[in-house]
């Protein structure tokens, strides 16, 4: 079956076209002012960028995909965040999809510097992570239906701070696999790869402890 396209890293892009934006952009609009402008990394299709868009925040979603970014709605640069350098500061750098676990200690240090360096003085960076106590709840099958997309998780390993699975999405008669690996932060982790980026840890943002913001020192 056509899977359709798919990003460098293995995103299938029709499924980012399918999922809801959830809870994110509520989360995210709740933690910032009324109207701030909001500097996206790694946005994908749009999936949460057009639903802050309709809240009122100005929008520049960035993401490596031209295939992603065909289907955004809003101000668009298309280039690796690590790479990125806008003549610019946001009052607010949003880093979500879980980049921070980045397996690459080196990609989440390149990740968090590009947040400190367009985000303005008084400003935050709001993060979505992966909580280190779900590396331990992650099973097989575990998954659920988002909006029209069933999604389960398969081949769950696990190798120290590692966990690896494979993302299995169907819809509409289609699925679509996507394979990931990622690594648990635990608090002295995650406060020294804020420090190294010139950030400190201000608040949780979700009750699940899934986003925090964070402040330039």
């Amino acid at each position: 079956m056509d899977q359709g396209a798919f990003t460098a890293d293995g995103c299938p892009v029709e499924v980012y076209r399918l999922l809801p934006p959830g809870d994110e952009p509520g989360i995210v609009h709740a933690a910032v002012p009324a109207g701030a402008s909001i500097l996206e990394l790694g946005s994908g299709t749009g999936r949460i960028t057009h639903a802050l868009l309709d809240l009122g925040h100005p929008v520049v979603a960035v993401d490596d995909s031209p295939e992603m970014l065909a289907h955004v709605r809003a101000v668009k640069v298309c280039s690796k965040i690590e790479e990125l350098r806008l003549d610019r500061v946001f009052d607010v750098v949003l880093l979500g999809s879980h980049l921070i676990n980045t397996v690459s200690a080196a990609d989440r240090a390149a990740f968090l510097a590009t947040a400190r360096a367009h985000v303005a003085p008084g400003g935050r960076v709001l993060v979505q992570r992966h909580p280190p106590e779900w590396f331990d709840s992650v099973r097989d099958a575990q998954g659920g239906r988002l909006g029209g997309v069933d999604v389960r998780l398969d081949r769950v390993v696990r190798d120290g701070d590692l966990l690896s699975a494979v993302v299995r999405y169907s819809a509409a008669g289609r699925s679509w696999s996507q394979p990931f690996t990622c690594r648990r932060l635990d608090s002295a982790a995650l406060k020294a790869a804020l420090t190294r980026a010139g950030l400190v840890f201000e608040r949780w943002c979700a009750e699940d402890r899934t986003w925090f913001s964070a402040t330039p020192e």
